[in-house]
């Protein structure tokens, strides 16, 4: 009905003053708002609506500047481009609108007829984006504004001159899109790749930007311009036309869906609110799945965001796999010089069924092979094990054909040690991830393991987790596969050590196979995903028939994935934490691959989530263990400090004062040498020489990612407090913390430490007031208290997740001290009010482990009283002190 009533309004074309036509306008758009959220109208209805009710309003303001100035009724047309142009008006997005120009009339004679015109449908509430161009404007291509020519691709005449209309749409724009499509086409590959790597090239997102994201609609628009480039290069060439639809896909009926689908989400988006904001956060997710937005058929009993997310994911990777394969028709040789695509450096070789060709997978013809090679298992499985070897791409008619061949492709496949060699062609290529993803993508990879169907575009909503969880395990793979390449950055070092590492192992294989399987547990509602996945993953091995003895490492490394992230979070340096994990190691190889697992588990959650700090504690869990595991004297000689390298490493930094050094390491735990450089140890050692100048004394290291703040000073009490409060009342969020001191009473406290308001980015002048504001609270010029009292309390934002609070306590994890853990809910202040009650209630911190997850706090303490472990009763005190320490705290 909706429809039809736009229409009858487009035809009668009905004239009105300004006032009245905004009434009506908003009328119009009040009730093309309430037929949508009635459920009555698509997405597709409703942005052709609003475009329809446009046309009616341009057209009126447009009659009635001719009824002023007769000079407009000739030589100048209202055309509609961009979105409006393909009557795809979104209910808050901008209006594209070219005032177009014949050259016999004068700009100046228009512009103020143009300026009423739109300064009307600003006050009707429209965004408007005019141009104004001369139709020999039209024709040109001006390289830094290519966004232009783009948006005049989607023309559509709205009012005014017709036939000038008409020579811009059959003579400028044709001639414009047939000499510069090959510029056009690279320039649109540019721009598409560049927004895409912003995104970091993948569509997974916790809440992501349903236009501009990979697989958005901005893709969408990418696709419809590459049909009408190919239609341009077709006749520029006198080739002929092309499918109206854009090439050969193989799911054109998936696309349009999801083009649909996108629509229909972006106008929920646009009205929730009401702005254009495309951002699909968390709360918008909630009420989407309560609503069942673009929900069809069966619908689960309970709203669950994470199951319409999946909805949304898949919907975008069938708009992110038709726009990647129209970009690969850009023509190889233009396009590599200016963006160095890998595939053209590939060159042909022919394959048995197939050939690589130009950087993608040609099928021989079922004439030339004997049979399709799209239904032959073997050739189809050495398909994807070139494309993880050498990086290739399939090539639209192979993709489509691949798809068409799955049915008889399954009724063909055998399982058993065939099925295992190709797919260990496979995962040991260096573009694995690429190679299953493809596989994934088409179905292949559910045909040879259908328990990865569990986990398609399965979400894991939480603030620290940025992929969905098949995502997250290709990503995983990418990041072992990287080890073995060059690179580049903060990581390098760590990159370089652990690939040694990867190198060492003997069946690589197996590791990445325990990837790929390590979470499809996380498809089924058991709670434990570890042992379900385990348990999925024997069916697998046994289908592939392995060995007793491969199969065990495989199984126990899904079932332990998690342990040394677990054991990182505890005091690696005790000796007893090292035995307890390497008794569920048992063997080098099987620590290895778990060493090389988590190092790649954790860089696959979010690409900030592997800090340096966190692979140098990885490395040195890994070689404690190892060391205990080959009954290395190592760790004895360890115990001699004035005996090891890093000290005599130390000395020789500081020559001379080789009795000084010893005298201040002395009583340092050996967690505090090995966790720092023998540089930072002789900075450290110089501080604590100028205690007669300035008993406080800090080491700033600003970074735009996590700071670093050392203070070198004499022990107090609540010393530690003390500076977790100051750093709050800076809003600094810290996410990692130690301390240490030695036989004469010399701290050392390092805190690691994020800027939440960016006062310390956008300001440089206030890093030294930072610092002094710091150095002032800890010689007592200025209390803690007063500079809490005066902090910045903005209202809390909600959290994206409730984190559940725990206090749990350990008494066997050490020898000489009680473990405490708190998780809970990250809030500025947490570590100092945990720090203040610990204080309070008479508790010292042997070893304090701090860490942040998102939105999680983890953190760990060692803790003594009177020089000897907690009893229950003094458990059971601290416990009720610290929830309410943190209820305090929280409000």
């Amino acid at each position: 009905m909706l429809k039809v009533l736009s229409s009858k309004m487009a035809m009668q074309g009905t004239e009105y003053p300004g006032s009245l036509g905004r009434g009506v306008y908003q009328r119009k758009m009040l009730e093309i708002r309430g037929a949508f959220e009635a459920g009555g109208a698509s997405g597709a209805v409703t942005i052709a609506a609003r475009a329809a009710a446009l046309d009616e309003l341009v057209h009126g303001l447009w009659a009635q500047a001719v009824e002023r100035d007769s000079r407009l009724s000739n030589g100048i047309s209202v055309v509609a481009i961009g979105g409006y142009g393909r009557s795809e008006l979104f209910p808050y997005s901008d209006v594209d609108v070219l005032f177009l120009l014949d050259g016999k009339l004068a700009e100046k004679d228009v512009k103020d007829a143009i300026r009423r015109v739109n300064q009307e449908m600003w006050d009707c509430g429209i965004r408007v984006s005019p141009a104004t161009r001369k139709l020999a404007e039209c024709e040109k291509f001006d390289a830094e504004n290519a966004e232009f020519a783009l948006s005049l691709m989607d023309h559509r005449w709205v009012t005014g001159d017709a036939t000038l209309y008409d020579k811009l749409s059959e003579q400028s724009v044709p001639k414009l899109l047939q000499r510069e499509h090959k510029a056009l086409s690279v320039r649109l590959l540019e721009l598409t790749r560049a927004r895409h790597a912003k995104y970091g090239d993948t569509l997974f997102h916790l809440e992501p930007n349903i236009k501009d994201c990979p697989g958005g609609l901005r893709d969408v628009h990418v696709c419809g311009w590459m049909t009408k480039l190919g239609a341009a290069a077709a006749l520029a060439q006198k080739k002929g036309g092309v499918e109206a639809d854009g090439g050969p896909v193989a799911d054109a009926k998936e696309f349009r869906k999801a083009v649909d689908f996108l629509w229909l989400v972006r106008c929920f988006l646009h009205y929730r609110h009401e702005r254009d904001d495309n951002t699909l956060d968390w709360q918008a997710q909630d009420a989407a799945a309560e609503t069942a937005v673009g929900m069809t058929g069966r619908k689960p009993k309970k709203a669950d965001a994470a199951y319409w997310m999946r909805l949304y994911f898949r919907h975008a990777r069938s708009v992110e796999r038709r726009v990647t394969q129209m970009l690969d028709e850009v023509p190889a040789v233009t396009a590599s010089r200016l963006l160095g695509l890998k595939r053209d450096r590939k060159p042909e070789v022919v394959q048995h069924g197939f050939r690589l060709e130009r950087g993608r997978v040609v099928l021989e013809t079922s004439a030339e092979f004997g049979h399709d090679p799209a239904e032959d298992p073997d050739v189809v499985l050495q398909v994807f094990a070139a494309m993880a070897r050498t990086g290739v791409t399939l090539g639209g008619d192979a993709e489509e054909r691949l798809s068409q061949g799955l049915p008889l492709l399954s009724a063909q496949l055998e399982e058993g040690p065939a099925l295992w060699h190709h797919l260990q062609g496979i995962l040991k290529g260096a573009y694995a991830g690429d190679a299953l993803r493809s596989m994934h993508a088409l179905g292949v990879l559910e045909l040879l393991i259908p328990e990865f169907h569990g986990i398609d575009a399965l979400v894991i909503r939480d603030a620290y987790h940025r992929y969905t969880v098949d995502e997250h395990t290709f990503v995983l793979i990418d990041t072992l596969h990287g080890l073995e390449s060059a690179q580049s950055g903060g990581m390098a070092e760590w990159a370089t050590r652990f690939g040694g590492v990867l190198r060492e192992l003997p069946h690589p294989e197996l590791l990445y196979l325990a990837a790929l399987l390590h979470d499809t547990g996380k498809g089924r509602s058991t709670g434990d995903h570890t042992r379900e996945s385990a348990r999925m993953a024997e069916s697998v091995l046994e289908r592939l028939n392995l060995d007793t003895y491969e199969s065990g490492l495989v199984v126990n490394l899904i079932a332990n994935h998690l342990e040394m992230s677990a054991a990182l979070r505890r005091d690696i340096f005790d000796e007893e934490t090292v035995q307890a994990f390497a008794g569920k190691m048992q063997t080098p190889e099987a620590l290895r691959m778990l060493t090389l697992f988590t190092y790649a588990d954790i860089n696959a959650v979010h690409p900030d989530a592997l800090t340096p700090w966190k692979a140098e504690n990885l490395w040195r869990l890994f070689i404690a263990t190892a060391n205990y595991l080959d009954r290395s004297v190592d760790e004895e000689r360890l115990g001699a400090q004035e005996e090891s390298e890093l000290v005599h490493r130390v000395v020789a930094l500081l020559p001379g004062q080789k009795a000084g050094v010893l005298e201040y390491l002395e009583g340092f735990p050996e967690r505090y040498v090995l966790t720092r450089t023998p540089e930072q140890v002789r900075t450290h050692f110089k501080m604590a020489t100028g205690f007669a100048s300035d008993p406080v004394q800090l080491d700033f290291r600003y970074a735009t990612t996590v700071s670093e703040l050392t203070l070198v000073t004499r022990d107090r009490p609540q010393l530690f407090a003390t500076m977790a409060g100051v750093l709050a009342a800076w809003g600094m969020n810290i996410v990692t913390a130690d301390a240490f001191s030695n036989r004469q009473g010399v701290v050392v406290d390092t805190f690691r430490f994020t800027d939440s308001f960016r006062t310390l980015e956008m300001n440089a002048s206030e890093h030294e007031a930072f610092v002094k504001s710091v150095h002032d609270v800890m010689t007592g010029a200025v209390s803690v208290e007063k500079l809490l009292s005066g902090r910045r309390r903005g209202r809390r934002k909600a959290p994206l997740m409730v984190v559940e609070t725990r206090v749990e306590f350990d008494d066997e994890a050490s020898s000489h001290s009680t473990l405490l853990e708190v998780v809970a809910q990250d809030t500025t202040g947490l570590l100092r009010a945990l720090s203040l009650t610990l204080a309070a209630q008479g508790c010292n911190i042997e070893v304090a482990l701090v860490d942040t997850e998102g939105e999680t706090a983890i953190d760990v303490f060692y803790l003594t009283r009177s020089g000897a472990k907690l009893d229950d009763e003094e458990e059971q005190k601290l416990r009720e002190a610290l929830l309410r320490a943190m209820e305090e705290n929280a409000r």
